[in-house]
């Protein structure tokens, strides 16, 4: 299970809204002066993102959690994010330059591949959910445990 330490913004029924509480190996992050992804974060911002996971603990607004999510679900989804519409790419790739000489029809053949992928992707996650959201349970967050529950580590 991988864990990350968030914060409750937000709580609907057995569901809450959290964000990810940004720790930093260092410190210098926002400060003058520091490594590069300190000059990063100033150019690009340091957006805070929220989620939403299973609030199995009651946990209310303002609490500090530890929220997981299986290792085998984060595998998962990198392989049909990454692979899946590479692979739709390469193959849409050596089609059209099989049967074109033209390389323009080559690489608009390379992006289309890489579209229907990214879309067959979609189109099979959202089916692997017989109610019809965009995600499954098995690929969802779940609050685990507060972050100053120390039995749990």
């Amino acid at each position: 299970m991988i864990e990350e330490y968030a914060i409750v913004t937000a709580k609907i029924d057995a569901q809450a809204t959290l964000e990810i509480e940004r720790r930093t190996a260092c410190g210098l992050c926002g400060q003058t002066r520091g490594c590069g992804n300190a000059a990063w974060g100033k150019l690009l911002g340091h957006n805070r993102h929220a989620f939403t996971a299973e609030n199995l603990i009651d946990a209310n607004v303002g609490d500090s959690v530890v929220v997981g999510i299986e290792e085998q679900a984060v595998l998962n989804m990198a392989f049909f994010l990454y692979v899946v519409p590479l692979m739709a790419m390469l193959v849409a790739t050596v089609a059209a330059d099989h049967f074109f000489s033209n390389q323009l029809y080559v690489i608009l053949a390379a992006a289309l591949g890489l579209l229907l992928g990214f879309l067959w992707v979609k189109g099979y996650l959202i089916g692997q959910n017989k109610a019809g959201v965009a995600y499954s349970k098995k690929y969802q967050a779940v609050i685990l445990r507060f972050a100053d529950d120390k039995a749990g580590l």
